[in-house]
């Protein structure tokens, strides 16, 4: 089987390639997260100020070079089919790939999603049922009583179907911490971030509940841990080996449900294995892990990432999508990884970003054929100032009507505005993001009633 992917420096770069991979995260680069062609010299100049060398992919790449990389592949893979430890007369063994198969993905498996407003009632009253029946297992589980699971199930099942009409609305449940957050409110935002992920690669709905509902329940061993071994910053070794009891606590926990469906218990089981076979606790590595066990797995990090423990505010999701990224191959599958960052966005909603104009604005909603122009509602200025109202901005439209003026002559390239970054929450936390959530969603009296509230 020929090689799919060609490493080659960015001098090397010829028109007709398809580069499929960076030696960076996407997110520090202006390239396109899904790939692209090489149509010109200045997007190879582009690529030069930003990487020493690229992954291209062999089978994408059209024209001559492609079918000269095509063949070099073929060449390579022929030398490399070797038995494992086998030497070359240049070298030391190649080491051992960690055997994995690539996930099948559905691509729109499902109907284009429907506005957030119109969802957005139904997916809060399901988060707050969830979060009742989270709090109701907390309580119950000291008494060794029967644990509410067929209700958590049912609104699960509820908020998938919700999910499927509208990922955006459930999206701002997951990304806002009110004042009141709770223990478990992890394991929801894990549980909302799991379907999405699902939805994004074209899960059946029966997987969707089960990987959502393994989310929400793979923490609830947690409660059988002492404080001081779960509210730890920094564990020492023996702290380290009794939080990792937790996984087991939780399937024991889950097991008691006849009711359960046993591959839920599974994905619990083995959420905290890693690719590499550096996770507990049975060390699985590549294949040996369930593919949703993976994806929890992911989903799991990246909400720890972007909410660390004891923090007042997130972290910039760029920040969590950078050690994700630098983790694929390692400790989660890469095919999964990118699918995951696609499948939330660059910039998620919920999102403060800074706009090419200066201004500063908050991600509303996606538009899920063009990840880098979400909708945003600009709240301050180009100096950081509160604006005198909110501004409603669609950056896929505004960007579409710009480009019939720059064809015109009307306008330059440089007209148009673009996201130049996220932003740290802790940056302006006078922004209250809470506030401009609801103005979206649950307004009907318009934006500027709200406003006041941004600020405090």
């Amino acid at each position: 089987m020929a090689i799919e992917q060609a490493k080659v420096y960015v001098e090397d770069l010829q028109r007709g390639m398809f580069v499929s991979r960076l030696d960076r995260p996407w997110t520090r680069t202006p390239f396109a997260l899904q790939g692209f062609y090489i149509r010109d010299l200045e997007e190879i100049r582009q690529l030069q100020k930003y990487c020493r060398y690229v992954y291209v992919d062999v089978v994408k790449t059209v024209g001559d070079v492609g079918v000269k990389l095509r063949r070099i592949s073929q060449s390579a893979a022929a030398t490399a089919e070797k038995p494992r430890g086998v030497r070359s007369s240049r070298g030391p063994a190649t080491p051992a790939l960690i055997p994995c198969r690539p996930v099948q993905v559905q691509r729109d498996a499902y109907p284009q999603p429907v506005p957030a407003r119109k969802e957005a009632a139904k997916a809060e009253k399901l988060y707050r049922e969830i979060a009742q029946g989270l709090d109701a297992v907390g309580s119950l589980i000291g008494e060794q009583r029967a644990l509410p699971l067929r209700k958590i199930q049912g609104a699960m099942e509820q908020l998938v179907d919700s999910m499927l009409r509208s990922p955006d609305a459930s999206a701002w449940l997951a990304r806002i911490q009110e004042k009141d957050e709770h223990t478990y409110r992890h394991s929801i935002r894990a549980g909302i971030w799991a379907v999405l992920f699902g939805r994004h690669i074209g899960l059946r709905r029966q997987d969707l509940i089960r990987l959502g509902l393994a989310a929400l329940l793979k923490d609830v061993g947690k409660l059988l841990l002492d404080d001081e071994v779960l509210q730890a910053v920094e564990r020492n070794p023996r702290q380290e080996l009794e939080y990792r009891k937790f996984v087991g606590h939780s399937v024991e926990l889950l097991s008691r449900d006849p009711q359960l469906d046993p591959e839920v218990v599974k994905i619990v089981q083995c959420h905290r294995e890693r690719h590499d076979g550096s996770g507990y606790p049975a060390g699985l590595r590549g294949d040996k892990i369930p593919v949703l066990a993976r994806m929890c797995g992911i989903v799991t990090f990246y909400d720890e990432a972007t909410n660390p423990r004891g923090a007042r505010f997130p972290v910039a999701p760029s920040r969590a999508v950078a050690e994700l990224y630098d983790l694929r191959g390692i400790c989660y599958q890469e095919q999964l990884v990118v699918e995951f960052i696609q499948a939330i966005g660059l910039y998620p909603t919920g999102t403060q970003v800074e706009l090419s104009t200066g201004e500063v604005a908050v991600v509303l909603e996606q538009t899920y054929r063009r990840r880098l122009k979400p909708k945003v509602m600009v709240v301050l200025d180009r100096d950081k100032q509160q604006l005198p109202e909110p501004r409603l901005l669609d950056l896929a439209a505004d960007d579409d009507r710009k480009e019939r003026l720059v064809e015109r002559g009307k306008l330059t390239p440089g007209d148009k505005i673009s996201i130049v970054k996220d932003l740290e929450p802790s940056r302006f936390p006078e922004v209250d993001v809470a506030a401009v959530r609801d103005a979206y969603l649950f307004s009907r009296s318009g934006l500027p009633s709200f406003f006041s509230r941004l600020f405090g």
